[in-house]
């Protein structure tokens, strides 16, 4: 029952014939021995002989052994020679030496930092394919969107208003609820610092620009990333594990323009509609707030609101919301098509997909905040 059959000759193996003989052939050196594969291999095969009763061993095909090699054998025998044993004369001096100097402990030759280059090799590679995709995956939807535009009436319009209904009219209670907490708590904070300056006036201002300009699209993109971009996500997935998706495809039904098209559209629409909203609500509360902490009046808050937020934050805060709509629907597609037919997959990619999701959201944000600095201050 030979142990590396098929090998190169130089490859170290062993063998048994004869019910009780063990013969040991190749190049029994370090540069053989550190392989994992035949180290491991060569470590069961000794278990295995081990367990029996004594063995007879033959060295004499042995082509090169040096003390690695050696030490391997010794081990294997317990640190002493077995009773039956042929060998060469030559190897003879190896296990003698052995013999006086005790014994040193084999073990394989580890390679520090492989594991951590591995890793990032395994990372590099990850984030290729996830940019190729997501590249491939956005020029599908450009052309899709062409040949929509060109003949509208063929356009998946079912899909689009389902997707606005669930992405949008359910998202609406959380989006309120969230955006009048925030709206509370940044009035509350920011008061008791402005009132210790004599600036109770300029809160009007705080809320007005930090609400319509940031945290509103904000808040409404990370709620809508983590609710509607994760059912999207899902939505795909499944159909992956049922095998929907591959009916589709043999039925010659483009994944992109019934599946991929009609999210990113809904969300689009939706996200302005659901920043705007998540706006007026966050600034309700920031108002009332203000009223209970510094006795700010609601009439005053509401005169004072248009001219303290120029028009371009509220043009910049809505654009934020197409930008941000596009982003996780095209995000949530991808994961949702990479996703495996299997439930364990399933789960990794709606996870995943949030998570990109709300990192690229904010990403984003920082970019269109380092670009638009000088806008909508006067």
């Amino acid at each position: 029952m030979p142990l590396n059959r098929g090998y190169a000759e130089k490859v170290p193996a062993l063998q048994i014939i004869e019910g009780d003989q063990v013969i040991a052939s190749g190049c029994w050196c370090v540069e053989q021995l550190v392989s994992k594969p035949v180290f491991s291999k060569l470590q069961s095969f000794i278990k295995m002989v081990i367990d029996k009763r004594r063995f007879s061993w033959d060295l004499l095909q042995i082509t090169e052994l040096d003390y690695v090699g050696a030490q391997f054998l010794w081990d294997a025998w317990g640190h002493a020679l077995p009773s039956r044993l042929k060998m060469l004369p030559e190897h003879k001096a190896l296990f003698d030496r052995l013999e006086k100097t005790g014994v040193l402990e084999l073990k394989e030759v580890e390679k520090p930092y492989a594991g951590y280059v591995a890793l990032l090799g395994k990372l590099w590679n990850q984030f290729q394919s996830h940019t190729i995709d997501m590249v491939t995956l956005t020029g599908q939807f450009i052309l899709d969107f062409y040949q929509f535009v060109l003949n509208p009436r063929k356009g998946p319009w079912r899909e689009i208003s389902a997707n606005i209904y669930n992405a949008g009219t359910r998202a609406v209670g959380i989006t309120a609820l969230v955006g009048f907490l925030i709206g509370v708590v940044l009035s509350y904070l920011s008061a008791q610092q402005l009132r210790n300056f004599g600036g109770d006036p300029f809160l009007v201002d705080l809320l007005g620009i930090g609400i319509t300009r940031e945290l509103g699209p904000l808040l409404a993109a990370i709620l809508v990333a983590g609710r509607s971009g994760s059912s999207m996500t899902a939505q795909i997935g499944v159909m992956r594990v049922t095998e929907e998706l591959d009916a589709m495809q043999v039925m010659g039904m483009s994944h992109g323009f019934r599946l991929v098209l009609p999210k990113v559209i809904a969300l689009s629409i939706v996200m302005p509609l659901l920043v705007m909203w998540t706006n007026i609500v966050a600034l309700v509360g920031g108002m009332l707030a203000a009223q209970a902490s510094i006795g700010l009046s609601v009439n005053y808050f509401i005169s004072s609101l248009p001219s303290s937020v120029p028009s371009a934050n509220l043009i910049i805060g809505l654009g934020k919301g197409v930008v941000f709509g596009a982003l996780i629907a095209l995000i949530s597609c991808h994961f949702g098509l990479r996703i495996k037919p299997n439930t364990e997959s399933l789960g990794q990619g709606t996870t995943s997909a949030v998570v990109t999701s709300i990192t690229a959201v904010i990403l984003v944000d920082a970019l269109f905040a380092i670009m638009l600095q000088h806008v909508g201050w006067s």
